[in-house]
């Protein structure tokens, strides 16, 4: 197997940003997820329920060299922003999914902006100054894993045999109701760190970890799939796919699987075309 792109989403739940390296930590990769928007009463705010944040853009050194500041945000209709990290302000406590965490809020102008780009001005701009605060759940995790603001996870990982699969369950079941075959869906839509070239779908539900280069990642569980899935990246309008499929032929209980979560056990960087080693 062969890395076939790396992927960072500086802030949670904006454009896909791809890099040709990173930088791996014990909390996941450098600069992915590091910032999120949170509403007036510090719960997390995503594009499950505000579709909008996935037209801006947000950048760092590590995506846009051209990048000076912390993070520089960009979306349709409005002048970039450039945000410093609020190293020096309070700790506000925010919540995502059922966990409360510490965080810092960027600078005024930083949470107006956010507002404007998705319509609402109850939200505010934070960042994660400690991601060994934020805990993994004990049943899939070790004592002292930790992340950002991820969903749960450090690292989520997709193949393209698994993508492949899925498209063509998708085709097959249409024919099967009488409908027309869909457009195959990109991996966008799963918004993985890694998307590694491999031929065998589902390869992913074997493996104990991978190794690339020095870098160890266990294999901590399959990536539950949310309505996030069904948001076209271009038109943000919502379809029933993939979820709809993927609940036909990838469920486990109640939850819709696809893709895989990884939680680093070694440091290092790695690249695009990087080998795989699956254990």
């Amino acid at each position: 197997m062969k890395i076939l792109a790396i992927n960072l989403h500086p802030l949670k739940s904006s454009a896909i940003r791809p890099v040709e390296a990173a930088q791996v930590q014990l909390r996941g990769l450098v600069d992915d997820r590091s910032w999120m928007v949170v509403d007036g009463d510090g719960t997390a705010v995503t594009a499950r329920e505000v579709h909008a944040l996935f037209r801006i853009t947000s950048d760092t050194a590590r995506t846009d060299p051209q990048v000076t500041s912390a993070l520089r945000l960009r979306a349709p209709g409005l002048p970039p922003l450039e945000v410093d990290e609020p190293v020096d302000g309070d700790r506000v406590e925010v919540q995502l999914f059922s966990q409360r965490l510490g965080a810092l809020p960027a600078a005024a102008e930083a949470h107006e902006w956010v507002g404007r780009a998705i319509g609402r001005e109850d939200v505010r701009l934070v960042w994660c100054p400690d991601p060994s605060a934020r805990r993994l759940d004990p049943a899939h995790a070790r004592a002292g894993d930790h992340t950002a603001f991820a969903d749960g996870y450090p690292v989520t990982v997709a193949t393209t045999g698994s993508l492949r699969q899925l498209n063509e369950w998708m085709v097959s079941d249409a024919l099967e109701r009488g409908d027309e075959a869909p457009d195959p869906l990109p991996m966008q839509r799963f918004r993985p760190n890694l998307v590694l070239h491999c031929d065998e779908p589902f390869a992913e539900d074997r493996w104990a970890g991978l190794t690339i280069g020095g870098v160890r990642m266990r294999n901590a569980k399959p990536n539950e799939r949310c309505v996030m899935t069904t948001i076209d990246l271009s038109s943000l309008d919502t379809g029933k796919e993939p979820i709809r499929t993927l609940a036909r032929y990838r469920r486990s209980g109640s939850k819709t699987l696809f893709a895989t979560n990884l939680i680093p056990d070694s440091t290092g960087e790695i690249r695009v075309g990087d080998e795989v080693l699956a254990h």
